[in-house]
């Protein structure tokens, strides 16, 4: 059985690793740049240990980089790299309006997201919903680590002309703007922005978290609706006012609307 040193934190991290501990002996989990220390201690003592890291952000020195040469860290990113380097790429793909979502197996070097890559892979056909999406490409990446692992394949560099970027999502994002924004940008910021920075809106004087809604269909009626910029309506199913705790769209109106 082969050893692992894991490294990360956060969803993709958590489906990442429930595959890898099945198949490897998971020596260390590194939730911190603390626990670095304890990587190089324990890299001394098992020099065999192979480091994979899923969504660590933090910052990896060369003086730990260079304790897993030659193979590296093998990193799994949620994009088809060199596409959406960063630290959003699943949001950025969903709002940018992709269907298909990819993930690649890469050496971790000091340079975002610039290493040679193992493997990757695109996969079609996921719902549109953030957690789902998270989960199949987290799983993919680590099944094919953990089934490579000891004869992996000579890694391929990227172009690093064809690099697209993405940047770190932040709370000012979640205020949704339908009155500018289509249905479909809308319903698309709301699977992104779930869990953080979390989908706002403000009905009937109350702010809210928009925790499920669709694109209503033609013909189709809904309790709550948010009228968008191309004349589409997106139907509330479940929110959070603020304060409270989740409800239906009916519960809502019952409560709230004046």
């Amino acid at each position: 059985m082969e050893k692992v040193i894991f490294f990360g934190n956060g969803p993709l991290a958590d489906y990442a690793l429930a595959v890898i501990e099945r198949e490897c002996q998971v020596i260390f989990h590194a939730r911190s740049r603390e626990d670095l220390e304890e990587v190089k201690r324990l890299k001394a003592e098992y020099p065999e240990a192979h480091g994979v890291l899923a969504s660590f952000g933090v910052l990896i020195r060369s003086d730990v980089l260079d304790l897993f040469e030659p193979e590296g860290i093998l990193n799994i990113h949620p994009s088809l790299l060199p596409l959406y380097r960063g630290a959003s790429p699943i949001e950025s793909a969903i709002l940018a309006g992709d269907d298909d979502f990819s993930v690649s197996v890469m050496k971790l070097v000091k340079a975002m997201d610039a290493g040679p890559v193992y493997y990757q892979t695109t996969l079609s056909g996921l719902p549109l919903e953030k957690d789902a999406i998270y989960c199949a490409l987290a799983e993919t990446g680590a099944e094919w680590i953990v089934k490579n692992l000891g004869r992996l394949p000579e890694p391929v560099l990227q172009d690093n002309s064809l690099a697209t970027f993405c940047g770190k999502l932040d709370k000012s994002m979640g205020i949704l703007t339908p009155e500018t924004d289509t249905a479909e940008e809308t319903f698309r910021k709301i699977v992104a922005f779930q869990g953080f920075p979390k989908p706002k809106y403000t009905f009937f004087g109350i702010p809210c978290i928009v925790l499920e809604a669709h694109i209503l269909k033609q013909g189709e009626t809904a309790a709550l609706t948010l009228p968008c910029a191309d004349g589409r309506f997106i139907a509330i199913d479940r929110l959070q006012p603020e304060g409270r705790k989740a409800m239906d769209a009916k519960s809502f109106l019952n409560g709230y609307k004046k």
